[in-house]
């Protein structure tokens, strides 16, 4: 079986950490830098840095700050926000990205997924797909989750992975920041639909709901950000748990 990761996320907005609850009520959580290399020494097994303003102020990821983060740790180091082309993704790369995210772009151009795929391999290529559940029906949002597109979601990572992504990072905005657990039935569906590996990210508050995600669905990853952010639960703490539950984790 393959080992449990277990990545912090950084969501960046003005050169800052921050974090919101349902994808709104964004307060700060401190500065990445500083974060990324605690997380990194604490043993963190990856990180992800997604500047999530970078798309609706049609701009690019701040490249000077990854550079920053990039050259105080050593772990993998996942970048999105904003990347709509493969010259961006080659600069980020450049600057000490280990893989790529992109979700809105995706879906406006699907293309571009099968573009990274062939210049960097599909182990680079990262889809963050932003799910919601309404009226029974999970559908894929864009824009920082501004944005309903109306696309199924099963069939949106069916088709990801069809073009070449290495990896979907899922997430609940039903749960995101809510700390009551992550949503564990389309987290279900998602990893049993593809053969790549599945983060699952929204709603993490408690070490119960880690072994609960491992235990009931596929998921390769759990992400969480502000219960690392603000010390609820320390990696290190959070690893030796889930250690002493029997789940096999790096």
């Amino acid at each position: 079986m393959l080992k449990k990761r277990i990545i912090p996320c950084l969501d960046i907005k003005n050169g800052r950490t921050v974090k919101g609850v349902n994808f709104v009520d964004i307060r700060d959580a401190g500065d990445p830098v500083v974060l990324a290399k605690q997380y990194a020494e604490q043993g963190a097994d990856e990180l992800v840095f997604l500047d999530i303003t970078a798309t609706i102020e049609a701009r690019e990821t701040l490249i000077s700050l990854v550079a920053d983060i990039a050259a105080n740790i050593n772990i993998p180091f996942t970048v999105g926000g904003g990347i709509t082309t493969v010259a961006q993704a080659k600069a980020l790369i450049r600057a000490g990205a280990d893989k790529i995210s992109v979700n809105s772009a995706a879906v406006k151009r699907p293309e571009l997924v099968e573009e990274l795929a062939a210049e960097f391999g599909s182990q680079c290529v990262v889809v963050a797909v932003d799910t919601k559940c309404e009226d029974d029906q999970w559908t894929v949002f864009v824009s920082g989750g501004r944005t309903p597109t109306g696309i199924d979601t099963l069939a949106w990572v069916e088709k990801m992975e069809a073009l070449g992504a290495g990896e979907i990072l899922l997430t609940s905005m039903n749960n995101d920041g809510t700390k009551a657990g992550f949503a564990l039935d389309i987290t279900s569906a998602v990893a049993e639909k593809v053969q790549i590996p599945v983060i699952a990210s929204g709603g993490a508050g408690t070490i119960a709901h880690f072994e609960t995600l491992f235990k009931q669905t596929t998921a390769s990853a759990g992400l969480a950000a502000s219960i690392f952010h603000y010390g609820e639960i320390p990696v290190p703490q959070l690893k030796s748990a889930l250690k002493d539950k029997n789940i096999p984790i790096r």
